[in-house]
């Protein structure tokens, strides 16, 4: 094992109240995990590495108790290796991985993506400017297993960095003008993460992540980074490739239900109906359905909102705001230190689009 960096000495508090956990859980992928646990101890801003174990069977247990052994006798501490004796599902591993923080700030990680290595840095700087932010996301690549990118996410923003009143948070989410993303994606405040009920094991993998980033967003404001500072691994190992289609409309039907009731009075006035976010969200897996040649599944999604013309014109507006986000700029490799930061607001106005302007 080489000796790690001086920049990414042991995790400790330097004097900022921003300090972070990276929390990776796992599964029965020791080959890609190697990879995840790589990028988070090779950080430009030292921070906690915590591994939840669920009870693998393919080595990963002797994999990190050497990678735990190896680093101590460099005499570094900030590498902790959990390991359920049963599996006990992804939400209890997460939930699990967040009682043995000892960051301010969680950054999720599943164990078949990773980081560049000024993620942390690059949200420690971000968040230090915005101390009411509660969750914060990064751009993402979009990357097969050989890790050639394939798409990118975007955020709807025209500024580097911005942040989102908690008013405007979840009016932007039930209309999808702001994705958080997956967990390669997010990082959210533990102390509000600790106020709501964790990750939802009933949920587990299907939207349990998106479930928790509505929880938290009721306790402060949301930060967004335009730098592409993730790496999300699509490849058919995924597991939210094995819930069905229609398992998938209602989940997501579910939560759309509680960010409607969670919505600011002042965006209540211009908010679809909910029998219209029904009928889009319909339409929106049926789509899904269709371009993974389901036929039936689609037919079966689509039928009841067909003749809804309010369900088309939201569709058609949510998916021609998706094609105007920009393509952020991918700056992995340059420090914060060098660019510099300026957070600026982006209040949304009612009935429209987020609009971005200084605070």
């Amino acid at each position: 094992m080489s000796q790690l960096p001086a920049a990414v000495a042991d995790f400790q508090d330097r004097g900022s109240p921003v300090t972070f956990t990276v929390l990776i859980t796992t599964y029965n992928r020791q080959q890609l995990l190697g990879r995840a646990v790589d990028s988070a101890l090779a950080q430009t801003y030292p921070c906690q590495v915590v591994v939840v174990d669920d009870a693998s069977t393919d080595g990963t247990e002797a994999y990190m108790t050497q990678r735990v052994a190896d680093l101590q006798a460099q005499g570094h501490q900030r590498l902790v290796y959990h390991r359920h004796g049963v599996n006990q599902g992804h939400a209890r591993s997460v939930n699990g991985g967040v009682a043995l923080a000892q960051g301010s700030w969680i950054k999720f990680l599943d164990d078949d993506d990773y980081l560049a290595d000024t993620c942390i840095e690059t949200l420690t700087q971000a968040i230090a400017q915005h101390p009411t932010a509660v969750i914060c996301s990064v751009v993402a690549a979009q990357v097969n297993l050989q890790g050639q990118e394939l798409s990118r996410t975007s955020h709807p923003g025209r500024v580097p960095r911005f942040y989102i009143p908690q008013g405007d948070i979840h009016y932007g989410m039930l209309l999808e003008q702001i994705p958080f993303g997956t967990p390669a994606q997010v990082a959210v405040e533990r102390q509000a993460f600790q106020k709501t009920q964790g990750w939802k094991p009933a949920l587990d993998t299907n939207f349990d992540d998106i479930d928790s980033w509505v929880a938290v967003a009721q306790f402060g404001d949301a930060v967004f980074i335009q730098d592409c500072l993730a790496y999300r691994t699509v490849w058919p190992g995924g597991l939210n490739q094995t819930f069905s289609f229609q398992t998938r409309f209602q989940t997501h039907l579910a939560i759309k239900e509680t960010i409607y009731g969670l919505v600011s009075d002042r965006h209540q006035p211009p908010i679809p109906p909910f029998r219209v976010i029904r009928q889009y969200l319909q339409l929106h897996w049926a789509i899904a359905a269709l371009q993974a040649k389901q036929w039936s599944s689609a037919w079966a999604l689509a039928r009841p909102a067909l003749g809804s013309w309010a369900a088309w014109r939201l569709l058609i507006r949510i998916r021609r705001q998706r094609g105007q986000h920009p393509r952020a700029t991918p700056t992995p490799q340059t420090s914060p230190r060098e660019t510099g930061f300026h957070i600026q607001k982006s209040p949304f106005k009612r009935g429209g689009s987020p609009h971005i302007g200084v605070e």
